[in-house]
């Protein structure tokens, strides 16, 4: 589980296509500290397991599911990623409980900057559209950020600059794509109550139509 406070920009180092698979290696340093074989870290907000450790970096597989689920498949060398440990019983939960599961892809449709922060719109994969509300949480590569405004196909957040300037999200412009994680707690909701509610039927004008 994670908190989607940011601990650390990394830098990819390497790609290396496996096929249907591939090994993802990046620079990092904070990340590291207390790290292990095993453990997991959030890479813009997908969760990942270290399978490697060298000195300044470390390296992770990832599958078909991942590639095709979620912006890693498009990372290049050089490319900035927003990195987080899994957080610890001792800690803060600063932000949102955050799984580091995906739910969808959205891409960046505005920025509209001002003297104290950015508004950012971005498109909302119609099945996430439930799950967000003015003013609930949502995940947006990997940083909890508050719902400013939550639409149908899309919702807008306001970034603070300590986000702009601590996470990728301050250099992704119109057009990027960013991994998107609803609130878990409005999911689970959904699922207990699915089987007290009635189930929608047509009405008679329905029919007719």
């Amino acid at each position: 589980m994670f908190t989607g406070i940011v601990e650390e920009l990394g830098t990819v180092a390497e790609v290396t296509d496996q096929g249907d698979a591939i090994r993802l290696t990046i620079e990092a340093g904070t990340v590291l500290e207390g790290t292990g074989l095993g453990d997991s870290i959030s890479v813009n907000g997908c969760c990942l397991t270290v399978a490697e450790l060298g000195e300044g970096r470390w390296t992770a597989d990832l599958m078909q599911e991942t590639l095709d689920k979620t912006s890693l498949a498009a990372v290049t060398p050089g490319d900035r990623v927003n990195l987080e440990r899994a957080v610890t019983v001792d800690k803060r939960l600063g932000g949102h409980i955050v799984q580091g599961h995906v739910d969808g892809v959205g891409e960046i449709i505005s920025r509209s900057p001002s003297e104290h922060w950015d508004v950012v719109e971005v498109s909302l994969p119609p099945h996430l559209a439930r799950y967000l509300v003015d003013k609930g949480s949502i995940t947006v590569d990997g940083v909890s950020l508050t719902v400013v405004e939550a639409g149908e196909a899309s919702f807008t957040v306001s970034l603070i600059p300590e986000t702009l300037a601590r996470t990728t999200l301050g250099s992704r412009r119109p057009g990027d794509l960013v991994n998107l994680e609803a609130d878990v707690i409005a999911k689970h909701v959904e699922k207990l109550l699915g089987g007290y509610l009635p189930t929608p039927t047509t009405t008679p004008n329905d029919e007719e139509e």
